[in-house]
């Protein structure tokens, strides 16, 4: 990532956007607080301005939601974020977002590949930043998310070092929950992201902080954000202290609020490897749900561009909660609405925790769990799905399993992939899109039984267990 990569890729964009029949029109310009972010920005600024496009360039380093907000408000034919997301301090990226504020997908992005090929001389022209008149109007829009009426809740809150802290605090407030205490060592951009190893909130050790500043101000939940905000993990108290949710449970818990709250019929989607368990409220409510490959540039296409898709989400802590404006995962967003979910069951004594049980006890424990193998050979990775798809298990844990093949099906799902299913066990294992890993996805399903909720979830967790033990041995076993 430097500058002549950055003013190349733009000036290819620019190029597919006139080749699309859509001449100029607006573009928006967005960064993060990477080191680099700054000059990158100013560059794609600059080649799309000397391109004939009207650029918005966002006046300071801002989350990657506010960009998809934005090319959805102007009606902007195209949207750049620079930003590596929560990737490791020395990485950068440049995210595209397309007319209507979806992320980029195929076919476009091999046209836009072909077109970056192709380019020539560049052009730059300079740009005045914009002010903050899109800052305003994504915070208006939050404010009104809240779905009930209460407002009590105390919340710990990281945005991880990177650029979410302001407005999460800001959309908080604006929203109704004034009661907001930050790491402080972690509140303000840095990109050298000194205080953790990793700054991913999934990545053990991550949520250490905001974990300790919850126990310490008595708080009711604890959020931490990615370093560009599109993603929101979620800490609860128990009886062991508190516990970072998995991206599963966070999503059925504002899966089934968003559809509870939710007139007629509607949409709700998740991927292929992420629990099962939000298609059964869906069904459960009278709603429709989709099951999509990884990403939300599939996840906020699900429902065709019908406008009846309501909530999305995927098991790496991302949530779209507001399609309608927001066409792709929002942390900030995702942070109200949660701080709504646990300030309405406060007010009636009860918690996260309980709402899970509730949903236990509705449609059975969903233990899911991820084991992920690094490789540095690229080609062991194949060689183990080739081994996969050739001898695939018949059982796992003493569980029957079928195989299928998700690269040999016809339609959307088509992709390298395998899933082993059996009775009450679910499996996905596909190489990374984004590292050198090998990534397998469980989900064991255990039915709640005379409301013994404890049982059925250590009953759960220890099926699980068998399972990633399993896996681990079947991704990490060399060919010969």
């Amino acid at each position: 990532m430097n500058v002549d990569v950055v003013e190349r890729t733009t000036a290819g964009l620019a190029a597919w956007l006139r080749d699309q029949c859509l001449g100029g029109g607006t573009v928006v310009v967005g960064r993060d607080a990477r080191r680099g972010s700054e000059e990158f920005a100013r560059a794609a600024a600059e080649v799309l301005a000397g391109e004939g496009f009207d650029v918005v360039l966002l006046p300071r380093p801002l989350p990657t939601p506010l960009v998809a907000f934005a090319v959805r408000r102007l009606g902007a034919v195209a949207g750049v974020q620079i930003t590596a997301s929560h990737n490791p301090p020395a990485d950068n990226g440049y995210k595209v977002y397309l007319h209507g504020g979806a992320p980029l997908a195929a076919p476009a992005d091999r046209e836009i590949e072909d077109a970056i090929g192709r380019v020539g001389q560049v052009r730059r022209s300079p740009v005045t930043p914009a002010d903050d008149a899109i800052v305003s109007a994504y915070l208006d829009r939050v404010a009104a998310l809240p779905l009930g009426e209460r407002r009590t809740v105390r919340i710990a809150l990281t945005p991880l070092h990177g650029v979410g802290g302001a407005v999460a605090v800001a959309a908080l407030r604006a929203a109704g929950f004034t009661d907001i205490h930050t790491v402080a060592t972690q509140f303000d951009p840095d990109p050298s992201f000194p205080t953790v190893a990793f700054p991913n909130p999934e990545e053990p050790g991550a949520t250490d902080l905001v974990l300790a500043l919850a126990e310490s101000v008595d708080a009711d939940v604890a959020i931490a954000l990615d370093p560009d905000a599109d993603r929101c993990a979620v800490g609860i108290p128990g009886p062991n202290g508190w516990r970072m949710l998995t991206g599963d449970e966070t999503g059925a818990l504002l899966g089934n609020r968003i559809l509870a709250h939710t007139p007629g019929t509607a949409l709700v989607a998740t991927t292929i490897v992420s629990s099962t368990l939000l298609g059964k409220i869906a069904a459960a409510r009278g709603h429709r749900s989709a099951r999509t490959l990884t990403g939300f540039k599939w996840l906020v296409r699900a429902d065709g561009g019908n406008g009846s898709l309501v909530y999305a989400y995927e098991e790496a802590v991302g949530h779209c909660v507001d399609p309608d404006v927001v066409r792709d995962k929002d942390g900030i967003s995702a942070a109200v609405l949660v701080a709504d979910l646990v300030a309405d069951l406060a007010a009636d004594g009860h918690t996260l925790m309980d709402a899970l049980d509730d949903l236990a006890i509705e449609f059975g424990v969903h233990a899911t769990g991820q084991v992920s193998q690094r490789s540095d050979d690229l080609g062991e990775i194949v060689r183990t799905m080739d081994r996969l798809r050739a001898d695939p298990p018949t059982e796992i844990a003493g569980i029957a399993v079928e195989t299928t093949d998700l690269a040999a099906v016809r339609g959307p799902l088509r992709t390298d992939a395998v899933i082993l299913a059996g009775p009450g066990l679910h499996v996905t294992v596909r190489p990374s899109g984004t590292e050198p890993k090998l990534k397998a996805y469980s989900e064991v399903v255990e039915p709640v039984l005379a409301g013994d909720v404890v049982a059925a979830r250590t009953s759960a967790h220890a099926r699980s267990e068998l399972v990633r033990q399993y896996l681990k041995s079947a991704t990490t076993r060399k060919s010969d």
